[in-house]
């Protein structure tokens, strides 16, 4: 069923998908399902048989098989970033529970939080490249999770065992599509016990643990910075965020750059070279890396220092307006070894904002 207008079917939904198409050829799906007031999963479930497959939404199975398609480009997003990585699905795998799953190849490197993936489909549509063809996932909102891009070089045999091994049948343009559930108001700052926050952080030993850290004493994640004092965050001027990372192209840095949404978060290490502004957006234009963020939509950005086994560990976080998480920058390391010198020099040398 459509949430946004249920009373469209889907052959009249389709109707206004390719009459819109047809005025505006360049438009992107996701601005298509808003302008058509539809989710962009009920946009592409009115293509049913129109160059989209419906997939059955078995995760254990799905993500794994991906592995065999070779060279793919992986993309997350939120409302204001964009991350695009070219790399191969490796060493996939989804907890028994299936509520969990991480691929941690060296290129690829993806946490999925999928008790919330709802639907997929697999898409192939004729541009000026050529064909196109996707793997695309949506939450119970019908808004995108990840999707997952063939190359010139992806394995095309593959791809066509994957939509035959994983076709839903009978093929449904029903999406049991439900609101999300509301945000929990932020507590007031009198109600967070501060001193055991503090103390709490500064007794972790792994930044993995700081969801929890945050959860246990009721706090939002950048209130939590705003109350943990300057030992731990500072807020920074927001260009700042651009200036880290031209810094780190100049240096030639390496970095992880963090990227997601509610039910996925992709990573990217290593240097970034190539940066242009286009308009608004400031962009990462690198052969196997590219992000594209909306910098008017950053509202905050923070130093953060965490303490952990193997030393204090440095980021810098940017929050939209309404506290979401926008992108996360950290110096590239793996875990049982120090902070890069290089990334803390250079994030501990940006000023902090000025009161």
């Amino acid at each position: 069923m459509n949430s946004a207008n249920p009373h469209i079917p889907s052959a009249a939904l389709l109707q206004q998908w390719q009459q819109l198409r047809s005025e505006q050829p360049r438009l992107r799906a996701r601005e298509a399902a808003r302008l058509l007031s539809v989710s962009e999963a009920e946009l592409l479930a009115c293509r049913l048989g129109h160059g989209v497959l419906r997939l059955q939404a078995d995760w254990a199975k799905l993500l794994p098989a991906l592995e065999a398609l070779g060279p793919v480009m992986v993309l997350t997003r939120n409302e204001h970033c964009v991350h695009e990585r070219k790399g191969r699905y490796r060493e996939t795998s989804v907890m028994a529970n299936g509520r969990m799953g991480l691929v941690v190849s060296a290129d690829i490197d993806l946490r999925l939080f999928l008790s919330e993936w709802d639907s997929a489909f697999a898409v192939e549509e004729q541009s000026p490249r050529g064909t196109l063809r996707s793997l695309q996932v949506f939450d119970q909102q019908g808004v995108a999770v990840h999707k997952v891009y063939l190359q010139d070089d992806s394995d095309l045999a593959a791809w066509q065992a994957l939509l035959t091994g994983f076709s839903q049948e009978p093929q449904s343009a029903q999406l049991a599509l439900k609101p999300a559930a509301p945000a929990a108001p932020e507590r007031a700052d009198s109600e967070i016990d501060v001193a055991s926050l503090r103390d709490g952080w500064r007794q972790l030993k792994d930044t993995h643990h700081f969801f929890a850290l945050i959860n246990k004493y009721g706090a939002a994640r950048e209130q939590a910075l705003r109350l943990a004092g300057e030992a731990w965050a500072e807020r920074l001027p927001v260009a700042q965020l651009v200036q880290a990372l031209e810094n780190a192209a100049q240096r030639q840095t390496p970095i992880m750059v963090f990227v997601g949404n509610k039910h996925c978060i992709q990573i990217h290490s290593g240097p970034v070279s190539n940066l242009r502004w286009a308009g608004e957006w400031f962009n990462v234009l690198d052969p196997a890396f590219n992000l594209h963020l909306h910098m008017p939509a950053v509202a905050s950005l923070w130093r953060v220092r965490k303490p952990s086994s193997d030393g204090v560990i440095t980021s810098l976080e940017a929050f939209s307006a309404d506290g979401e998480l926008v992108v996360q920058l950290f110096g590239a390391r793996k875990p049982g070894v120090p902070e890069l010198d290089g990334w803390r020099a250079l994030a501990e040398a940006l000023p902090v904002e000025e009161a």
